[in-house]
């Protein structure tokens, strides 16, 4: 093969390569399971050893931890309609998510770690209440009712 067809060659795998990059991310952008509606102060995110910025639209994902500074809020929608806001020097990861109406399945669970947070249900909330937890280090609060604050020290 000569020097043009090689450098060809190499041109077509670097961009299979980025387009299978590309879809992958289009994927995952997919399988979010919620978003910041609005942040206002210094809000964070920890998702798979990174640390990202949290503006208004950023998406949330199974497992990803949000960390707010001191003074700083944010409101988080899940797919479902659940409003969670996180107010400040706050620490939340979101455990667990599944919102398939077709196949009645249902579950949401967030750990707060410190902070204070502010829960209001979504459909999830409505349909299976059984299925709601919030998490703290010393309590696991189960969800009956359809908004509620928690504080941990």
């Amino acid at each position: 093969m000569n020097r043009k067809g090689q450098a060809m060659k190499q041109f077509l795998c670097i961009a299979a390569f980025a387009a299978c990059g590309f879809t992958g991310t289009a994927l995952a952008e997919d399988e979010h399971v919620a978003l910041f509606k609005n942040v206002s102060g210094s809000m964070k995110i920890a998702r798979n050893g990174e640390i990202l910025d949290a503006v208004a639209g950023t998406n949330l994902f199974t497992s990803d931890k949000v960390v707010s500074g001191v003074g700083a809020s944010g409101g988080i929608v899940f797919k479902d309609g659940t409003l969670l806001t996180v107010g400040p020097s706050t620490e939340v990861q979101v455990r667990d998510y599944v919102f398939e109406p077709k196949n009645a399945k249902y579950e949401f669970s967030v750990y707060l770690a410190r902070g204070t947070a502010i829960y209001s249900s979504g459909k999830i909330g409505k349909l299976a209440p059984e299925m709601v937890r919030v998490d703290t280090p010393t309590a696991t609060v189960g969800v009956r009712g359809t908004r509620f604050i928690i504080s941990v020290e």
